[in-house]
């Protein structure tokens, strides 16, 4: 109990300086940048998931975290945050190191990780704007703090609620802004969402101590030739002893290359979560979690069938 309550803890804590700089540069786009920076901005969007699949890679679920508070004030793409998920390691490389894993396998898998995003986050874009004809999300970071209630924007928007539903960037209207502080309202952010991750990490820590990581095993050994279904579904939990017991299997040989591809490329580590916290469209959240499962299983069911 008490080390489901640390680990927990410990978790949180480690997504705080991700959290801060993440909020601290949305809270510079909203008040400082000039409309060329943010032009640019969603412009370099087109682009995000050939950077999201580089950048998701390394082994640590911050990233994640990250990307999904940006996505929600749209500085990104869908298809750039469905990268990023997907290329995300979580636990998977240190686990592998230190199971002293040839470099090579190592190097196979966030290779693949890495190009599997990219490629299934361009083809999400391109579905959106080519295929339903979508329009393009622009950044609204002013919406995004209003949901939040973080007490950010000028005396002008919160006389004006009105301006706030239009998505209108007035923050560059008053000269006064300009010299705010933009570290409070980063502060006041980053504290909302840790508690939020804090409290939903340590309920979900006690509760696979309750059941045991040999329930989540069990599991997933008897799903049988359905291994790449079941281990989406366990990489689904928003923990990283969903990608330990994943990497785990597969290290001991009880769960093929494909199920272990299925499993961590769905693992998201607790960016699902910050999902539903920040993006208030539930409906496109869900979407988001389904076109991630989908893909993840698809490309694993893809490397089942290519490796035999």
């Amino acid at each position: 109990m008490i080390d489901a309550l640390m680990d927990g803890v410990i978790d949180s804590v480690k997504l705080l300086p991700f959290l801060f700089l993440t909020y601290l540069f949305m809270e510079y786009l909203e008040s400082r940048a000039g409309k060329k920076v943010t032009n640019a901005v969603e412009k370099a969007g087109k682009f995000g998931p050939l950077f999201g699949g580089v950048f998701g890679a390394f082994p640590q679920c911050g990233f994640s975290t990250a990307a999904t508070n940006l996505y929600a004030g749209r500085v990104i793409t869908v298809g750039s945050l469905i990268a990023i998920y997907m290329s995300t390691s979580d636990e998977m490389l240190p686990l592998f190191i230190s199971n002293h894993v040839s470099p090579v396998l190592i190097l196979q898998v966030l290779l693949l990780k890495i190009v599997v995003g990219m490629i299934w986050g361009f083809a999400v874009d391109f579905t959106r704007t080519a295929v339903f004809h979508a329009l393009p999300e622009h950044m609204n970071i002013a919406l995004f703090c209003a949901r939040e209630k973080c007490h950010c924007e000028t005396e002008k928007e919160r006389t004006n609620p009105h301006i706030l539903d239009q998505g209108k960037d007035l923050h560059h209207h008053g000269k006064g802004h300009e010299h705010a502080s933009i570290i409070k309202p980063a502060l006041r952010h980053t504290v909302q969402i840790f508690a939020f991750i804090l409290l939903i990490s340590v309920v979900l820590n006690l509760l696979i101590a309750w059941l045991g990581e040999d329930s989540i095993k069990n599991f997933m050994m008897g799903s049988g030739f359905l291994g790449e279904f079941t281990a989406g579904l366990v990489g689904l939990i928003p923990n990283c002893a969903a990608s330990v017991v994943i990497t785990q299997l597969y290290l001991d040989g009880i769960i093929g290359f494909g199920s272990l591809m299925s499993g961590l490329l769905v693992g998201a580590g607790v960016g699902l979560l910050v999902l539903f916290r920040v993006n208030a469209d539930i409906k496109k959240n869900i979407m988001i979690v389904v076109t991630l499962y989908a893909a993840s299983v698809a490309t694993g069911c893809l490397i089942s069938l290519v490796t035999g």
